[in-house]
């Protein structure tokens, strides 16, 4: 398996939460690994990873499944939000070690198997330091051809009984939400987060708040809001996403609400190159 240099290249960025294990829902854990989360879903023999964390984030992300679920564990499959750096950062050296297959949207594939790159995140985008800066991070494709298939059509998720898929595209061409309707949980990816993830010190301190996806890497604006539009309409009782703490009930649907009534004055940035043509309202 061809390894991508820059894509292994460790990003010194972490939050208070960097480390720490949070139960979403029954069988859903949520791994914080330095400024992104990525999911344990399932129990003892019967598991799947949701995203693939930071680079060189191989050892903590063992280690979390050993506590989990014992010793030489190893999920049914991986199944990816989407491909971007942070969290397909370990997908390869996973898949390696474990001889797993890994489940995406078709429109994502071209990104994890070499094909195509991601547009370059913009650092002139309107906000704060982490999107200053955002031109440091990998935007190269990974490599997981000959391990990864489409997610089936039937909207079930492969090794994730009881969970649909949902096409949530904006932040990438591919992107997708994993929702439950047994429980209500929805695993949101980056179609929405709860920090506003190109301010540092929000980062850092994970400073809750439900807002739309990282503002310096989503190319469509206007796909990315219907997104957020048809996750508040299935109403979830908690969501886990790719960036920011779980939140839950009363605190997530008004949150949700609320971006979704304003969606352009909190997500939308001001400017940069991918708000050029997709003018805001006044």
């Amino acid at each position: 398996m061809e390894q991508n240099d820059k894509q292994d290249t460790y990003m010194p960025m972490t939050s208070i939460k960097s480390g720490k294990l949070t139960q979403v829902a029954e069988h859903v854990h949520c791994f914080t690994n330095q400024i992104v989360n990525l999911y344990f879903v399932g129990q003892a023999e019967n598991w799947v990873l949701v995203d693939a964390g930071m680079p060189k984030s191989y050892n903590k992300i063992m280690e979390q499944a050993e506590t989990l679920f014992g010793e030489n564990t190893k999920p049914k499959a991986l199944i990816l939000t989407h491909g971007h750096f942070d969290h397909v950062g370990t997908a390869e050296e996973l898949v390696e070690k474990w001889n797993i297959p890994v489940f995406a949207h078709p429109l994502e594939l071209p990104f994890l198997t070499g094909e195509e790159s991601y547009s370059y995140p913009d650092p002139s985008v309107e906000g704060g330091m982490v999107a200053k800066i955002s031109d440091l991070f990998p935007e190269e494709p990974i490599y997981l051809d000959g391990n990864i298939s489409p997610l089936p059509e039937d909207g079930t998720v492969p090794g994730m009984p009881g969970w649909k898929w949902l096409h949530t595209p904006g932040h990438t061409p591919g992107h997708v939400s994993f929702f439950r309707e047994s429980d209500k949980t929805l695993l949101a990816g980056d179609a929405f987060i709860t920090v506003k993830q190109d301010e540092l010190l929000k980062v850092v301190m994970q400073t809750k708040e439900v807002n739309g996806p990282p503002r310096y890497y989503t190319p469509d604006w206007d796909a990315s809001e219907i997104s957020v539009q048809k996750l508040a309409a299935i109403h979830p009782k908690a969501a886990g996403t790719g960036h920011g703490i779980p939140m839950f009930g009363d605190e997530l649907t008004a949150g949700l609400q609320k971006l979704v009534r304003n969606f352009k004055t909190i997500a939308v940035p001001d400017y940069g190159k991918y708000v050029e043509g997709q003018a805001k309202d006044e």
